[in-house]
């Protein structure tokens, strides 16, 4: 089961200019010892928050065509971890589930980390289609989810407001099939919090972690988020703390690396467009390698 070993299959978005989906995952997982296959659920020439975008929506079809006719038939499909993001169409979300299925079953001890990516402040961007494909049948199969405020509220029922309430949230979805249950951020005056559970053996564990919020909004940092809490989550699989403080304090300096460079070419009194925005991920390769933390995390007693 050697080939098995820190591979990845990551199915979610693809862009050929800048950083989200695939290309913001790939990158800090190759850095972090990880051989990365990517499916690419979309295929786009930027992502949408610009003006103007183009591309291709891939299908369930080639989805199948792709795993089966490929993978399958050559027995390449053994992998220790399958990541999933974005996914626009609720028919090749449904064939995600028969390939995660299928996965499981080649190799048992796969890992499955869940970004169920539908929306956020308020609003989906996905097909709502996607919602109980989510909940009812991914959560049921998924070890790792890592649901922003927008998309924990919306598979648990539950609005959240406050810590309690997040951690309320989250056992509901604990109760759906995940093990570790991340609530990559929620606001709540005026800070960014950060909260992580997990259940092994019967025993609760978890924390909280605090930011202040850094100017302007990037795309693509639930994307980066995800891949970093996989790598992580494996390197201290007995350590959720560490793990999640330094996917943060990974994630905060990719962020402030990204700030400081937007402010060297944004023009005065401009403000910045989305390509200078784009994350700074090649130029953060040292920061992603060392995952130095610089953000620490408060233990949560239950």
């Amino acid at each position: 089961m050697a080939y098995c070993d820190r591979r990845v299959l990551s199915i979610q978005s693809h862009v050929v200019s800048g950083y989200v989906g695939n290309k913001a995952a790939t990158f800090p997982m190759q850095v972090l010892g990880y051989d990365v296959d990517c499916i690419n659920s979309v295929q786009l020439s930027n992502h949408t928050q610009y003006d103007h975008f183009a591309g291709q929506v891939l299908n369930a079809e080639e989805l199948r065509s792709v795993f089966l006719d490929g993978l399958v038939k050559n027995d390449i499909h053994c992998y220790s971890h399958v990541l999933t993001g974005y996914v626009g169409s609720p028919s090749f979300l449904v064939e995600v589930c028969k390939v995660v299925e299928m996965l499981k079953a080649r190799n048992p001890n796969i890992v499955f980390i869940c970004d169920p990516v539908m929306g956020d402040h308020g609003r989906f961007y996905v097909p709502q289609e996607n919602l109980p494909i989510y909940r009812d049948q991914l959560l049921k199969m998924a070890d790792v989810i890592t649901p922003n405020q927008f998309e924990a509220e919306k598979m648990s029922g539950i609005k959240i407001t406050n810590i309690e309430e997040g951690l309320q949230a989250m056992q509901i979805l604990h109760e759906k099939g995940p093990s570790t249950v991340i609530l990559s951020s929620f606001e709540s005056d005026d800070k960014l919090i950060t909260l992580a559970t997990s259940i092994k053996d019967g025993k609760k564990t978890g924390c909280s972690l605090e930011l202040t919020r850094i100017e302007n909004n990037f795309v693509g940092t639930g994307d980066l988020f995800a891949a970093l809490v996989l790598v992580w989550l494996h390197k201290h699989p007995d350590n959720l703390q560490l793990a999640i403080e330094k996917t943060v304090s990974t994630l905060r300096k990719v962020l402030q690396n990204t700030h400081d460079a937007m402010k060297t070419v944004v023009k005065e009194g401009k403000n910045p467009t989305y390509a200078e925005k784009e994350l700074r991920l090649i130029d953060s390769m040292k920061d992603i390698i060392e995952g130095k933390v610089t953000v620490k995390a408060t233990p949560i007693n239950f």
